[in-house]
C-alpha cells in the first residue's frame, strides 16, 4: 500500500490491523474504501516515525491512538466523497466560526474561515487535480483542533504580510534597524552559528501548536490573552505552555550542541552568551512561521 495524500514514503501496515482501524473509524459511512483509508494511515504514520521503521507494535499503538473518524471523514473530504463533505461542513462551520470570533472580533477572520473551504475541498480545475487542504491532516489531533490551528495560522501569516508593507522607519529613528556589528572574536562567529543551528532543529521538533504559540509570541508580538483566544485556551494556560516549551527548546539545544557540536558546558554558555550580544540575521518569523497547511505535519510540526 502506498500514501496518496502526502510525499513522505509509506510506514507498511498489515492488511488486518487497516481493516479493523476502518471498521473502527466507520469508514464505509462516507463512502470511503480500506484502500484510501489504509494510503491515510500509512502516511500519518510515515510523518509521526520520521521515516523511522517501527516495530509492529509502536505502529499498532500509533494507530490506535490516532482520530480515526476524523481521519476518515477527512481522507473521504480530500477524495470528493459528497456524504462526507456534507457532514464536514454542518458539523465543522459552527465551530470554525467560533474560532473565527475568538480570533478577530472584528470580523476580520471570518473571511479566513470561509476561504478555507476552498483549500480543504482542494478542486484546481479536473478532479485529477485535486490537492486539498486535508492531506496535511493525519489524525494526530482532532479535526477540530487542527482546523482552529490552520486558521490561527492564516491569520498570523495575513498579519505578517500587512506589516511586510508598512513603511520603513527614518535612518534616524529609533526604530531604524542597525546593522550587526561583525565580531572582532573569529570564535564567537562560530558559537553564533552552531547555537542558530541548533535552535532551528529544535524549534523544527516542536509540536505545531506550541511552535505555534511561540511564533505569536515572539514574532507576532501577540500577547498571552490574544493567544489563548487564539488558540481557545486560558491566559494562564498558554503562559504555562510557553514556558514550558521554552524550557524544551533550551534542553534540545543543549543537548544538541553537546552531540552535533561536542561542545563542553563552558562553550555551551558562550554560545548562548554570543547568540544574545551578536543574533545577526536571526528571522525568527521564519523560523517560528509557517506551521499550519505548508508544514503543519513536518512532524506534527497540533500535527493535526
Amino acid at each position: 500500500m502506498h500514501p496518496q495524500r502526502g510525499d513522505t514514503d509509506a510506514v507498511q501496515i498489515d492488511r488486518s490491523l487497516v481493516l479493523r482501524l476502518f471498521a473502527q473509524a466507520q469508514g464505509e459511512r462516507w463512502g470511503l474504501s480500506p484502500a484510501e483509508f489504509a494510503a491515510a494511515l500509512e502516511t500519518s504514520a510515515s510523518h509521526g516515525f520520521g521515516g523511522r521503521a517501527p516495530t509492529p507494535g509502536e505502529l499498532a499503538r500509533y494507530l490506535e491512538a490516532l482520530h480515526l473518524e476524523d481521519l476518515a471523514i477527512s481522507c473521504a473530504c480530500a477524495a470528493g466523497h459528497d456524504r462526507a463533505w456534507d457532514h464536514f461542513v454542518r458539523e465543522q462551520r459552527p465551530a470554525l466560526y467560533r474560532a473565527a470570533e475568538a480570533i478577530d472580533r472584528s470580523g476580520g477572520a471570518r473571511e479566513l474561515a470561509d476561504s478555507l473551504y476552498g483549500d480543504l475541498f482542494g478542486l484546481t480545475g479536473r478532479p485529477a487535480d485535486r490537492r486539498s487542504l486535508f492531506r496535511y491532516f493525519h489524525g494526530r489531533s482532532s479535526l477540530t483542533t487542527w482546523l482552529r490551528a490552520v486558521l490561527a495560522q492564516r491569520h498570523c501569516d495575513r498579519l505578517r504580510a500587512a506589516r511586510r508593507l508598512d513603511p520603513l522607519p527614518d535612518d534616524e529613528s529609533p526604530a531604524a534597524i542597525s546593522s550587526a556589528a561583525r565580531s572582532p572574536d573569529p570564535g564567537r562567529d562560530r558559537f553564533v552559528a552552531a547555537i542558530r543551528q541548533a535552535l532551528r532543529v529544535a524549534v523544527a521538533d516542536l509540536a505545531p501548536r506550541d511552535r505555534l504559540r511561540l511564533g505569536c509570541y515572539y514574532a507576532e508580538n501577540l500577547t498571552l490573552a490574544e493567544i489563548g483566544r487564539l488558540l481557545g485556551e486560558h491566559e494562564a494556560t498558554a503562559s504555562r505552555h510557553l514556558a514550558r516549551t521554552r524550557r524544551e527548546v533550551r534542553a534540545a539545544v543543549e543537548a544538541d550542541l553537546r552531540k552535533t557540536h561536542h561542545f563542553g558546558s563552558d562553550e555551551i554558555v558562550q554560545c548562548f552568551e554570543s547568540l544574545i550580544t551578536d543574533s545577526g540575521p536571526l528571522d525568527l518569523a521564519e523560523m517560528l512561521g509557517s506551521t499550519v497547511g505548508r508544514k503543519i505535519d513536518a512532524p506534527d510540526r497540533s500535527q493535526g
